[in-house]
């Protein structure tokens, strides 16, 4: 099933997180395009955006639709947001984007359910000249899509294995890891924070492109969560059966990490283990300043759909397209890191400044 809601309205500032993002958004002028240009409509009232995230109930889609609307109404431009029932509904997606394309809409910014899978709508999107920005999670192939906003998972994950790696050099301690990924896919996300963790904590990796290929003998085993507290729980409980010395614990998401924190505790060791994770989400921030993580990486999904819709309204006026980040082939819109345990030679924000800038 589809939902949909629309927005248009009066000027009103949405607050960028990331210092300095809007002025960031470089854009490159795409000339001799003024026909493509103007096929999403012309100035101002005429250009449509839609926005199509995976649900409407996540507080991290929430956050997002919340900074498209913001930044619609900036403009005094046009959203149309869409969003399936559960995660993985590829054919709401598949609806949202034809219904747009019947709209005549300017473009569209999606977080993609199966990133394979919605690129042939994608296609005939961009076909009928709108223009595609795949948010959080880039399709496959990524130039299905005209440009790719998102946190750069990599360097999320590096940031905790930095910080990880310092603290237990700091006291000395020998690292007994568990890894609590998402599923079986192996999706980008996944892959890219869990080998960043692993890269940054100072392990070989092998192949950067596959989870669990690594051999160091510090890692007692890996498991899958869906991201959730109650997948959390069960592969915590899983790790620890076959390592009851486990003492530290990367997560691919805060509320995995607020599972595997509530396995340890009912084992008696939530007290000498140290869980790390990415998000950002106000709850995990919270329980960054209860101690029960150690250190989060956040990552900006307001900043993300603001500048996103940003892009799409100077191409669709303009004709000028957004330029990728330095050295990335995706536009970075940021990430922090969120301790209340701050290492030498690690940049980081307190979980005051986390309860201040988080999200959900």
């Amino acid at each position: 099933m589809l939902t949909m809601r629309g927005v248009r309205g009066r000027p009103a500032w949405v607050r960028v997180v990331g210092a300095g993002l809007t002025m960031a958004l470089g854009l490159a002028a795409c000339g001799g395009d003024d026909d493509e240009a103007a096929a999403g409509g012309g100035s101002g009232d005429d250009v449509l955006v839609g926005l199509i995230t995976k649900t409407d109930t996540n507080p991290f889609f929430v956050k997002m639709r919340e900074g498209a609307e913001a930044k619609a109404d900036e403009l005094g431009i046009e959203l149309q947001s869409f969003a399936g029932e559960e995660d993985g509904d590829n054919q709401s997606q598949v609806d949202a984007v034809d219904n747009l394309i019947s709209a005549g809409a300017a473009g569209i910014l999606i977080t993609p359910n199966d990133s394979e899978a919605i690129v042939p709508a994608l296609d005939r999107a961009r076909e009928a000249g709108l223009f595609v920005i795949a948010l959080d999670t880039p399709v496959e192939p990524a130039d299905a899509a005209d440009a790719t906003f998102a946190t750069d998972n990599f360097r999320a994950g590096q940031l905790i294995g930095e910080w990880a790696k310092a603290t237990f050099e700091a006291t000395g301690t020998e690292a007994r890891i568990a890894m609590l990924d998402l599923n079986p896919n192996q999706i980008s996300v996944d892959v890219a924070r869990d080998q960043g963790f692993l890269e940054g904590f100072g392990i070989d990796v092998g192949d950067e492109s596959v989870i669990g290929d690594e051999d160091d003998p510090r890692i007692v085993g890996h498991d899958v969560t869906e991201g959730s507290p109650e997948g959390g729980r069960t592969a915590m409980e899983n790790l620890l059966q076959r390592d009851p010395g486990i003492n530290l614990v990367y997560t691919i998401n805060e509320p995995a990490a607020a599972g595997a924190y509530e396995a340890l505790k009912a084992a008696g060791r939530e007290g000498d283990v140290t869980i790390v994770s990415v998000d950002g989400g106000c709850p995990g921030v919270e329980n960054v300043e209860s101690g029960i993580i150690g250190a989060t990486s956040m990552q900006f999904p307001l900043d993300m759909a603001a500048l996103g819709t940003e892009a799409i309204h100077a191409f669709a006026t303009s004709g000028e397209r957004p330029e990728n980040t330095a050295g990335l082939d995706f536009f970075d819109t940021g990430v922090e890191l969120v301790t209340d345990a701050p290492v030498a030679g690690v940049e980081s924000q307190d979980s005051a400044w986390g309860l201040d800038n988080c999200w959900g």
